[in-house]
Parts: structure tokens; sequence; C-alpha cells
């Protein structure tokens, strides 16, 4: 089992869906992610929080297989964001976006965290992902993630970090809007074709699932099927904690089993949408993932 390190936001999230709404819930790629990977192997955590953060979310990250020496507690409010999603839950609108402690966050690693084998930048600027790699010298895998708004504002840095990665999450408006191609097949053929290191590309289709490419093989996978949607909020990084927790997991970086850690993320993420924040991925563990990866198999097998 390899030791997965992670750096990325912890937030206090505003949340209004068609099933309800929340305030002042646990929220941050890092904390979505590590909930998720968790299940698979071990994580080093790296982040930020205010003082206002709930200890709950806390002891409970401690009672999983995350080592916390690496989240920094500073006086102060924890990074906020506020959404209200559209019927179409895909889509949502930002009500409020406040920094705070996040603002000055420098990603501080434990000299225990710098032997991890696997390392998942979550959705943070790049060059604090890059400052990241400048602090692991021989990690086994890269996985990187990133947004709209830094592929915008910062997109030579962005490529950066994909040239340094092995595998890149990205969702499908994301990598069109990097590319400049129509399309999120050939955005990945551009991509593929620019960044030629990449082990594997893993496009986000949203409710209709995932598209994975290492440029000699695709593979389409839907999204695991679940009666009702509740709160898509970090579904992404509870997707990518899945699939990196796998990886992690196994040892084992083939395209192979990219497509079987795919399946993994997709059911790791339908647990996360299944309550509000990350009340979805409290309760379950490998025997609830096992019998969820046969049903996936039956319902996709032809």
């Amino acid at each position: 089992m390899k030791k997965i390190l992670v750096v990325g936001s912890v937030g206090i999230d505003d949340i209004e869906t068609p099933s309800g709404k929340v305030e002042g819930v646990p929220g941050g790629s890092a904390v979505y992610f590590s909930l998720a990977a968790s299940i698979f192997s071990n994580v080093n955590f790296v982040a930020v929080a205010g003082s206002d953060f709930p200890q709950d979310i806390i002891e409970l990250m401690k009672s999983r297989n995350i080592d916390l020496r690496g989240l920094e507690i500073v006086e102060g409010k924890t990074f906020r964001w506020s959404g209200r999603y559209h019927e179409d839950m895909d889509k949502r609108d930002t009500l409020l976006t406040q920094l705070n402690v996040f603002e000055n966050f420098k990603p501080k690693l434990p000299d225990e965290y710098k032997s991890s084998e696997i390392i998942f930048l979550a959705n943070i600027h790049p060059s604090l992902q890059l400052e990241v790699l400048q602090s692991v010298p021989r990690p086994e895998l890269i996985v990187s993630d990133t947004m709209n708004f830094w592929i915008n504002s910062a997109p030579e840095k962005v490529v950066e970090v994909i040239r340094r990665s092995d595998i890149f999450i990205v969702n499908d408006a994301e990598i069109t809007l990097m590319s400049g191609e129509r399309n999120f097949l050939s955005a990945a053929d551009r991509i593929l074709e620019e960044c030629p290191q990449l082990k594997a590309i893993i496009v986000k289709l949203g409710k209709y699932g995932i598209y994975a490419t290492d440029g000699n093989e695709e593979f389409f996978l839907p999204a695991y099927p679940i009666r009702q949607v509740v709160d898509p909020t970090g579904a992404g990084d509870s997707f990518a904690g899945g699939f990196t927790g796998h990886l992690a997991k196994t040892g084992d970086y083939s395209f192979a089993n990219i497509k079987t850690a795919c399946v993994y993320g997709s059911i790791t993420a339908s647990y996360s949408v299944n309550d509000f924040s990350v009340s979805g991925l409290k309760e379950f563990d490998l025997d609830d993932i096992k019998d969820e990866f046969n049903t996936f198999k039956r319902l996709t097998s032809f």
C-alpha cells in the first residue's frame, strides 16, 4: 500500500440544492478527497483551516487513515463558499467566496510526508502545486486537478503542472477551455500530444460519467446509477479520492488498472452525492464498495 500526499483546500460551505439547504457545513477539496481515499490507503493531509473549522470533522479524519500533522490551524475564519444548484445539478451559481485564512496559505510539509509515493494536487493555485512538487523529490505517481479560474488566470502555470503530472483529472468544460478545442475528445488528444509523459487524462462528464484515455486506448464509464442526487458538491474530489486510493492500494499504474480506478472513483462519488456536505462519506467501508463494484460490473457488461 502506497501513501498519498494531498494538498488542497479546507472549507465551510453554505449549499442550496433542489433537495434542501444547509449552512456552515464542512467542505474543501482536500477534505472530500481524503475521506474518500482513506477507505483504500493512508493519506498525508496538507491544508489550512481557521479556528472556526468544526472539531468533529477533524476527529472524524483522525479516526480514518488520515495523518493531520500537515493541517495548519490559524486564528481566523476558514475559507468560505456558498452556492446554489439548479434543477439540472450539473449547473450552479456561486453566491459567495471568501478566502479568509486560505488567502495566505503556503503548503508546509512535515519531513515524513516527503517520502509519500503518490501526490494528489487538488484544486489550488498552480504555483502552490509546483511548490509541493519541489518538496517531494521522487514520487511514484503525480495526479493533478485544476479549474476554470486557474486556466484563465494562470494558464502557463497550469500547463507546467500538467507537464510534471502522470495523470490529469479535469472536467469537459475545463479541458475544452484550455485546449481551444470544441470537443473534449479532441481536447484530450491535443493535451496528450503536448504532454506525452501523461499516463492518462481523466475527463469528468458530470451526470454522464467519465472518459479516460492514454492516447492509445479509450474508456467510457457511466456515472454510478443512483435514484436521487442530494448534493453534488465535492463529487469530483470524492471521485479523485476513490480513484487515487485504488491506485495507492494496488500500486499498479497501468492503464488497465486506471480504468478500474475510475470505477472505484465513481462509486465513492456516488456516496458523496447521497447527502449534504461530507455526510455521505462517513458511513461506508471497503465491503460496501466491493458490493457496489460487483453491481457496477453487472450493469455495464454486455
